[in-house]
């Protein structure tokens, strides 16, 4: 199955006094980078998503995102009754003037230290849960996440078909050229010899071993026999349930070499022409394959 290395999905859900999210989105890349971000507590999570990308995707950069958001509970308060009884112990030392009014509860409990606002120590269990609940979510996330790319994997899957049909037809067509046959062959060999020979007055039989020579490098029949090979294996690689993203990169690599060699050695407009859309359909094959898993 041809898969894309682009998608994004999302996930979220209420765990407890909380929520959390995923976000992923992955992008082209040689092999799989995956990149992962959550917040403080959440360790166990990392490692364990980790794992699960792992094991789902096998090339593209992952950009993975947990958010997590706790509802806002009440703070809580209560006296520091330590404090408080040594403030009280300490005011009745004192020797206090009859002007100065004795000490009320309100302004004792004023003073800092005597009262304490906190916040109250977070459920073990519920923060297990939510650990627990948010993996289940990247999962989730991680289903539509292969679902997306599966379908723009079909996608390209029809482009790439279009694309090598194009090559295996252009390269066909370069090798039943009329310019290739023997006879073709032959007779250009003859004319260039017979013209060469007269206009310069140069010896026909070196004439013709040149001829031969020159003939001989000019020959394109590995380069079709390889081309038609390679158009082959790669019918063999879209088919695969595999991922096949970097063989084919490879087999795309081998087909704008072999037709590179091609329009090189061919000294005809014709197949110079053939060469030439070989080319551009071989880049344009090159370049979605870049986008293949």
């Amino acid at each position: 199955m041809i898969n894309s290395m682009t998608g994004f999905a999302a996930a979220a859900g209420a765990s407890g006094a909380g929520r959390w999210s995923w976000e992923i989105k992955t992008v082209n890349a040689k092999g799989l980078d995956i990149r992962l971000r959550v917040p403080p507590g959440f360790d166990a999570v990392e490692m364990e998503a980790r794992k699960m990308i792992g094991a789902r995707l096998v090339r593209g950069t992952c950009h993975a995102t947990l958010t997590v958001f706790r509802d806002a509970v009440p703070s809580q308060v209560r006296i520091n009754a330590d404090v408080l009884a040594s403030l009280v112990a300490a005011l009745h030392s004192l020797t206090v003037p009859p002007t100065i009014r004795p000490a009320s509860l309100n302004g004792l409990l004023a003073v800092r230290g005597v009262v304490e606002s906190f916040e109250p120590a977070p459920d073990d269990a519920a923060a297990a849960t939510m650990r627990t609940d948010s993996i289940a979510g990247l999962g989730h996330a991680l289903d539509a996440l292969t679902a997306m790319r599966a379908d723009e994997g079909r996608a390209l899957l029809a482009v790439l078909l279009e694309r090598i049909e194009a090559i295996a037809r252009l390269t066909q067509q370069a090798e039943s050229a009329p310019q290739r046959q023997p006879g073709a062959v032959q007779d250009k060999l003859a004319q260039t010899i017979a013209t060469l020979s007269d206009r310069y007055k140069l010896d026909p039989d070196r004439l013709h071993q040149e001829a031969l020579i020159l003939a001989a490098k000019a020959d394109v029949r590995e380069e079709l026999d390889r081309l038609a090979t390679h158009v082959e294996a790669v019918r063999v690689l879209l088919d695969s349930d595999q991922a096949v993203g970097r063989r084919l990169d490879f087999l795309a690599q081998e087909l704008g070499r072999e037709a590179n060699t091609f329009c090189a050695k061919v000294n005809d407009a014709a197949l110079t022409a053939i060469g030439l859309e070989l080319r551009v359909e071989i880049e344009q094959f090159r370049e979605q394959v870049q986008n293949i898993e």
